[in-house]
């Protein structure tokens, strides 16, 4: 396949726009009184995804899968970015293998893998302003000179405006009272004007998305480019983001054909991981698949449908987030096990969660409940995680099972988590580095709750190169136990 696009001079070109902190929250996902309009025209016209999962629920570790196929304490980013943590030396990155295929590249906008763009393996970098109207003008100007070249490209797009918080002189928040409250959040007054915001973020965004669609058509690359998009994990609200939970990890995914392959507009069930998406669009291109990846391609039956099963599970994570946190679990079209590895309360807020209005009507009773070394949830009967069956008779044979399963992952993939006091340490090192330099914000770049969307190269302070340094010798010690 690959000689054959080489030799026709129709190589297919990708195309992939991510956002920030959405999880699935979408009209074309169900979400009541957003505004979405030029997702739901791509999702109408694509292949939706409906059971895709982060390998994460946080930045910097789901976003690091995505881009490499591995699985965060396989690639090394099993914290935040800002916080430290960074790709391993060897790890290989989509942009760099499309590049070795002699695709161009570019990235415009969010990232947050690297405190390093020039690291993630792109041509052309340029992440000083991740606001979309901004990224979607770079992108155009981009494509205008690449549809004029015979080289195959990939872009990639990336928007910080469904972060927190939601600024009402930015974004023109939603009437509370015509949006619908997801049911793992309480119906509160201040719930609705939390999602209001968001809401207006979601308009704003999916407006650029429009006019990025539309540069496309205008320039003749719908024929032969694939439109992906993708969020990076949960929803940025109590019980999702931060959590392993289906709302949590749950992301919106579609992808939307060369519009000369014919292929038909489709939901796609199936199970899809964030390390599938490396191997899957390599795939897709005809490429070949590096021998390391931990993901799974799902290329044939996007192409030529036969209702085979890719996954009968998928596997996430928790290490690093404001806090250590260790958690994994393995997920089923049935099943969510999930085991804890110290001890926490019922959920552990990040920062940006913890100061909105939507945290304030949580029981706080309820949050601050011992958390259950090992839960299992029956997702056919519970598809917002809340009743723990694990102890229950009648699931004693598949908590067995999916213990059994999630312990050989673990041990095959060289999982080996620091122990309370290591992780502890590193913990409480990067957050005080952290608000040292919320302290002091650079000239040029404005702080945020998690991250600073702005600045070409944002270079370590030297407190930062020590936690990332003593993050390391955790990583390599852990490894060598």
């Amino acid at each position: 396949m690959v000689d054959e696009q080489a030799g026709s001079g129709t190589r297919e070109n990708v195309i992939l726009v991510h956002w920030h902190d959405l999880g699935r929250h979408l009209a074309c996902y169900g979400a009541e009184g957003v505004i979405s309009p030029n997702l739901d025209r791509l999702a109408a016209e694509g292949i939706r995804f409906t059971d895709a999962h982060a390998t994460a629920p946080l930045c910097s570790p789901a976003r690091g899968s995505l881009f490499t196929g591995l699985h965060p304490h396989r690639n090394g980013l099993v914290g935040l970015a800002h916080h430290g943590f960074e790709y391993r030396d060897h790890v290989r990155t989509l942009p760099s293998l499309l590049g070795e295929a002699g695709y161009r590249s570019a990235l415009f906008g969010m990232q947050h893998e690297s405190a390093d763009p020039t690291r993630l393996g792109f041509d052309t970098a340029d992440v000083s302003d991740s606001l979309c109207d901004y990224v979607v003008a770079q992108s155009q100007e981009w494509l205008a000179d690449a549809a004029t070249r015979d080289e195959p490209f990939f872009l990639t797009a990336g928007f910080f405006e469904t972060h927190r918080p939601y600024p009402a002189d930015q974004y023109a928040p939603a009437d509370p009272d015509a949006i619908g409250v997801p049911g793992f959040l309480p119906d509160t007054p201040q719930v609705r004007d939390d999602l209001a915001g968001l809401h207006g973020s979601i308009t704003q965004a999916d407006a650029a998305v429009g006019r990025l669609l539309d540069t496309v058509d205008e320039l003749g690359l719908a024929e032969s480019t694939w439109i992906l998009f993708i969020t990076d994990h949960g929803l940025a609200f109590p019980r999702a983001k931060s959590t392993l939970y289906g709302e949590g990890t749950g992301v919106a995914f579609i992808a939307r054909p060369p519009r000369a392959l014919g292929l038909a507009p489709r939901v796609y069930d199936d199970l899809f991981s964030g390390v599938d998406l490396t191997p899957t669009v390599l795939d897709l291109l005809g490429l070949p698949l590096p021998e390391d990846v931990d993901g799974e391609t799902h290329a044939a039956e996007l192409l030529e449908p036969t209702g085979e099963q890719v996954r009968a599970g998928l596997f996430t994570q928790k290490t690093y987030h404001d806090a250590y946190d260790p958690i994994r679990a393995v997920r089923t079209k049935q099943f969510s096990y999930i085991e804890n590895y110290a001890d926490r309360p019922a959920l552990l807020l990040p920062l940006d969660i913890a100061d909105s209005s939507s945290a304030a009507s949580l029981d706080p009773y309820e949050t601050a409940a011992p958390r259950p070394r090992r839960e299992l949830y029956d997702l056919v009967v519970d598809p917002y995680e809340r009743h723990n069956v694990v102890d229950e008779p009648a699931y004693q044979w598949v908590a067995r099972r999916l213990a059994g399963v999630l312990a050989t992952w673990r041990e095959e993939t060289g999982d080996v988590l620091p122990s309370e006091a290591e992780g502890t340490a590193i913990a409480e090192a990067f957050m005080a580095a952290f608000f040292a330099g919320r302290a002091q914000p650079d000239a040029d770049e404005t702080p945020l709750p998690s991250r600073r969307p702005q600045g070409a190269r944002r270079e370590l302070a030297p407190s930062e190169v020590d936690v990332r340094e003593s993050a390391g010798r955790a990583r390599a010690d852990a490894a060598n136990a």
